[in-house]
């Protein structure tokens, strides 16, 4: 993970100059993209800065692993006393893996509503930058007419489906943003991720990648849930986290942005006969139903159009799907463990 914090310092060049002496508050900090964020900055700190950014991390690990000493321990749910200075509020707390808000839906929602509100007040208390990490999902199953998908499509979700509570959560959280950005000036930015992977991801994350990886290494059949036909698109992190920091410094207030890749678009089987292939496994394909443990109604097709984050931001996906793959599985060969 580190020849990838670096790749990302290297890509943003002289505008990773713009962290230097700032307060970056982050929530999630133990997740998936929160431990990114921070070995970015730990990279820019030791190699970049004369003034080195600070940043703080909460994360309350419901799914973010072990507990961190270097961490906040604080549920984003309830308001944060934080006396200090702060210039970059990163709300990235949430519960994103359909397997995880399953199980959690009520948690889901108040990250996503009360926890944003929160973290807006303490934003807008201390004159910082916001950044909200919402999702792809938003989008819910879009019109074909509409994929790629732009921001400005208004999306296709039900409020009472088996992913309810994270879309309509992460819908109800660009709101908030968008009112305290309307009503009181906070600099609100959001981004949409679609289907960012890397190392970090958790052996039991249940989305596609970590269990292609997971099965591939315990000798197990890998499964396609529904028809396989499914389409994704997926961004490798240091594209995603470059996209990320790019929409913390230039972008424009009060705007949500797509980052991901807009290309390949592949369905699932066709992925996971690559994965197969990549690994040189002879683990058989297999179509399953959804378990009730995983949330059916996923979006037949989910692709981004960028145009937008290109124009305003200057972000370009730099990292092929095959290579993002082949840096993704050499790190799981190395981490993950056989499962029974």
């Amino acid at each position: 993970m580190t020849e990838d914090a670096a790749e990302v310092a290297e890509r943003l060049g002289p505008a990773v100059q713009e962290f230097e002496g700032k307060t970056i508050l982050l929530t999630g900090a133990a997740g998936f993209l929160g431990r990114h964020f921070r070995d970015v900055f730990a990279h820019i700190n030791s190699h970049l800065l004369a003034r080195p950014a600070r940043v703080v991390g909460i994360d309350n690990f419901i799914t973010g692993g072990k507990a961190d000493t270097e961490l906040i321990r604080h549920d984003v749910t309830t308001p944060l006393d934080w006396p200090g200075e702060v210039d970059f509020v990163v709300h990235a707390a949430g519960i994103a893996s359909p397997f995880h808000y399953r199980a959690h839906p009520l948690e889901t929602l108040e990250v996503a509503v009360r926890g944003t509100r929160n973290m807006l007040e303490l934003a807008q208390a201390r004159d910082a930058r916001f950044l909200y990490f919402s999702s792809s999902e938003i989008y819910g199953d879009p019109d074909q007419s509409h994929v790629p998908t732009p921001e400005s499509y208004r999306g296709n979700v039900s409020c009472v489906g088996p992913r309810a509570c994270y879309d309509e959560g992460k819908r109800v959280g660009e709101t908030l943003c968008h009112i305290f950005h309307e009503r009181f000036g906070v600099h609100t930015n959001q981004v949409r991720p679609f289907n960012v992977y890397g190392p970090g991801m958790a052996q039991a994350d249940y989305r596609v990648l970590p269990s292609f990886a997971s099965r591939v290494k315990s000798r197990m059949a890998l499964e396609i849930y529904g028809s396989g036909k499914q389409t994704r698109t997926f961004c490798y992190m240091t594209d995603a986290m470059v996209g990320f920091l790019l929409t913390m410094l230039r972008g424009v207030p009060g705007e949500a942005y797509n980052i991901g890749a807009p290309t390949p678009e592949i369905p699932m089987l066709e992925l996971a006969e690559k994965v197969r292939k990549m690994l040189g496994s002879d683990v058989p394909v297999r179509r399953i139903e959804y378990p009730d443990s995983y949330p059916a109604d996923e979006p037949l097709r989910r692709c981004p159009d960028i145009r937008k984050a290109r124009l305003q931001l200057g972000f370009e996906p730099a990292v092929g799907l095959d290579e993002g793959l082949s840096r993704f599985f050499a790190w799981t060969e190395r981490t993950y463990t056989p499962q029974s």
